[in-house]
């Protein structure tokens, strides 16, 4: 564990404030960039956040709307602008962003994006000895080896100033699930790894852009957990894709065998919440042609990912590796910018419900 033999005492603010905010919270109020006079912990007070994509630019202004101070960065300037504009101060890079904050939040999209805001020039470390922030959250989707790797490397620096509570910087691993829909509305559920001290004292923070928070052990472990749940997601969708699609085939609408899957032993979030037919439930992908969601391209990305953990533990898995190549086919035949759901019209040549 990166922080072995670290005792973090965890101010009596900050353990308050945690269940203050779980009562309290109103989620629905989260998606502008008014402040609200809400209290916060003064040692996660000042927040300095870089990826300011489709996730993180909501994630970060719910921050702002929770009373945060928010500093951001990222390499895309037409992002930075809408911060800015709106009075938020930005960053140039993640080292001077570092030198403003009590905690560092990234959200990336691959490892090595994440390794170089890490250790590249003028990244967070850069081979510096001693950091500012105590604290370091990473929710990007990575393998685990790297966010392993990042938390050994934060715990072998000090602290600039002496927080009291800590005397080494801290690292979690807190990738998410929900998508942008949730990160717009506040209601992400956050997977994370690392010293379950730092992960109670990080759970304001956490519940200001989530609605819930599952701590699954030591570093590494919210990587682990968030590359399970898509290998799990990706699976299952093909699953109801393959059936509707043969269904259909076979003179049932997809919208009745929908019924009978949700009734009965078949039901999951593939056809409860997320049908991949096209008429059978509104507000969905599906319902748009595939547009926006979570694409085949990082689902094909996250299925390497999780590929590459089956290969380092000498595992048989068989689906796993059936799953990474329908994506990686329906990212080469140009649907990678659809939503993962679009695997029952291009794979299976599934039609809409009629």
């Amino acid at each position: 564990m990166a922080a072995r033999g670290l005792r973090l005492r965890i101010s009596k603010g900050i353990s308050s404030y945690r269940y203050w905010t779980c009562n309290h919270f109103n989620c629905n109020s989260k998606r502008q960039f008014s402040i609200t006079p809400i209290p916060v912990p003064t040692q996660l007070e000042k927040v300095g956040f870089i990826g300011l994509g489709n996730m993180g630019f909501h994630m970060a202004t719910n921050l702002i709307s929770a009373g945060y101070k928010v500093t951001v960065h990222d390499i895309n300037q037409n992002a930075l602008k809408q911060f800015s504009e709106k009075g938020v101060p930005v960053a140039e890079t993640p080292y001077q962003l570092s030198e403003s904050s009590d905690v560092i939040i990234t959200m990336l999209p691959s490892s090595s994006h994440v390794m170089e805001v890490f250790t590249g020039t003028n990244g967070l470390l850069n081979g510096r000895s001693e950091v500012r922030p105590w604290l370091f959250i990473d929710s990007s989707t990575i393998d685990p080896q790297t966010s392993r790797r990042i938390s050994r490397d934060v715990s072998s620096y000090h602290l600039k100033e002496n927080e009291g509570f800590t005397k080494k910087p801290l690292m979690l691993d807190a990738p998410v699930s929900g998508g942008v829909p949730a990160a717009q509305a506040g209601t992400l559920t956050f997977m994370v790894g690392g010293l379950e001290e730092a992960y109670i004292a990080a759970k304001p923070l956490l519940l200001a852009m989530g609605k819930q928070t599952i701590y699954c052990g030591g570093p590494g472990n919210g990587s682990v957990a968030k590359i399970c749940n898509n290998l799990a997601m990706a699976i299952s969708m093909i699953g109801v894709s393959e059936a509707l699609s043969l269904g259909q085939n076979l003179g049932v609408k997809a919208s009745v065998l929908t019924n009978v899957f949700n009734s009965s032993s078949a039901r999951c979030w593939s056809s409860d919440s997320y049908n991949p037919v096209p008429g059978v439930m509104q507000g969905v992908p599906s319902s748009r042609n595939y547009e926006g969601g979570f694409t085949s391209k990082l689902m094909a990305k996250d299925l390497g990912l999780a590929t590459a953990s089956v290969a380092e533990v000498g595992l048989n898995c068989p689906l796993t590796a059936d799953a990474h190549n329908i994506y990686k086919r329906l990212c080469e035949d140009g649907h990678e910018l659809k939503d993962f759901s679009c695997v029952f019209r291009y794979c299976y040549d599934g039609k809409d419900d009629k």
